[in-house]
């Protein structure tokens, strides 16, 4: 009797549970921002971002679990973190690195080899585009431009701003080294001469002093400022207190305030620079009023919009795959990002993806017009957004236009 009575309960107890729904298996993705290094004052809003497009595709049933890890600005501990979300949190994607010095040693050692898909929102070397582990893997993308865009437009500025001679200070990496041989290109194809390439280390020098000799021989009319704030700051001081100069032009690595904290807004003001920018229309709107409903006022640091967007595709590809059926992979995330992303389909703005989610389900085609622009992926994994024209102005960095015809080089 008592035997039956064990079969019975513990029949009752399998059926109950063959009946209770299965837990979704949980689907992490990681992030690599700079929260430390030459770029920590850029990390904590780049994680605002994606956290704020993670919040968004949760209201549309879909929970990401996003596991944050410090890039340091740096390649060696971007890549120790790197391993960590792969091997050990298993995640299916990656948003990051910002600097394209940890994001290139990263896809090369980790991400490509473990077939893992990666999006960065911020590096913008043009040697990304071209990088041969990535030829047959399509596993790295971004969702901000190639510096072979910035850096036509940089040097496009520095000849319409009169300037005839030039020479460039640039963090070592293919960042600085891309964007510096890039405005070269484009200044001397306007007239102008650059006189100097001047690199210097990624870790921040407490001087650079022999750099700004070499860099100031030939008398320069300005400096392409190449590098990050962890850099400018110091350089910045330095070149105005001990070389009486402080005509540079800037970039999306140096467009920071702590410039005008350091050196004061009087040394700055009028100074112009150039950034990846966001297409002013109903996404980046959208993106504005969803941001400041969430953190308050939006900073004025590039690559925010690209770290939501980035977040955003990965997530709208997720439930594309779901839909078809597809176990949630790298490599099957990979193969719907076109196709939610690209035209055709109906247009998805930020904080519209239970609107996505339901087009999906019809089986109807969506195209997602991100914060900074469209992300329309092309062969290797790049997108066109406008060029941002910036200047410093009573101690704030203020948007002079956008340029989104580039001229052909």
């Amino acid at each position: 009797m008592k035997k039956l009575t064990f079969f019975v309960l513990a029949l009752g107890i399998a059926i109950v549970f063959s009946f209770s729904p299965v837990p979704a298996a949980e689907i992490k993705v990681g992030t690599l921002f700079a929260h430390t290094g030459p770029l920590a004052e850029f990390g904590p809003h780049h994680k605002n971002g994606a956290e704020l497009a993670a919040k968004h595709l949760e209201a549309a049933g879909l929970k990401l679990t996003l596991i944050h890890e410090d890039s340091e600005t740096s390649a060696i501990p971007g890549t120790n973190a790197a391993k960590k979300l792969v091997e050990i949190n298993k995640v299916v994607a990656i948003v990051g690195a910002l600097a394209s010095g940890v994001t290139i040693p990263v896809a090369e050692s980790v991400t490509l080899p473990n077939s893992v898909l990666q999006i960065s929102n911020a590096s913008t070397s043009p040697m990304i585009t071209v990088l041969p582990a990535d030829k047959d893997k399509d596993l790295l993308f971004r969702t901000c431009p190639s510096d072979a865009l910035q850096g036509v437009i940089s040097g496009k500025l520095a000849a319409d701003l009169g300037y005839k001679k030039a020479s460039t200070l640039y963090v070592n990496n293919p960042y600085g080294q891309g964007l510096a041989e890039q405005f070269k290109k484009s200044f001397e194809a306007r007239g102008g001469k650059v006189l100097a390439m001047v690199p210097h280390d990624e870790k921040a020098a407490p001087t650079y002093t022999a750099e700004l000799k070499k860099a100031l021989a030939g008398k320069p009319d300005t400096i392409g400022a190449f590098s990050y704030p962890g850099h400018s700051t110091i350089y910045l001081k330095e070149a105005i207190e001990l070389f009486k100069f402080n005509n540079f032009l800037f970039c999306d690595g140096t467009k920071s305030i702590k410039n005008v904290e350091v050196v004061g807004a009087e040394n700055v003001e009028g100074l112009y620079g150039t950034a990846p920018g966001s297409a002013l229309n109903p996404s980046y709107d959208a993106f504005l009023a969803e941001y400041a409903k969430a953190y308050g006022s939006f900073p004025k640091f590039p690559f925010v919009t690209n770290a939501y967007d980035a977040m955003s595709v990965i997530g709208l590809a997720i439930l594309k795959a779901q839909a078809k059926g597809q176990p949630i992979t790298s490599l099957s995330i990979r193969d719907n990002l076109r196709t939610i992303a690209n035209p055709p389909g109906e247009v998805i703005r930020p904080g519209e993806f239970k609107k996505a989610a339901e087009l999906i389900k019809q089986g109807k085609d969506i195209n997602y017009e991100g914060a900074a622009g469209s992300v329309d992926f092309d062969k290797n994994g790049d997108v066109i957004t406008p060029i941002e024209v910036w200047k410093y102005h009573n101690g704030d960095m203020v948007t002079v236009r956008m340029e989104f015809e580039i001229p052909k080089e």
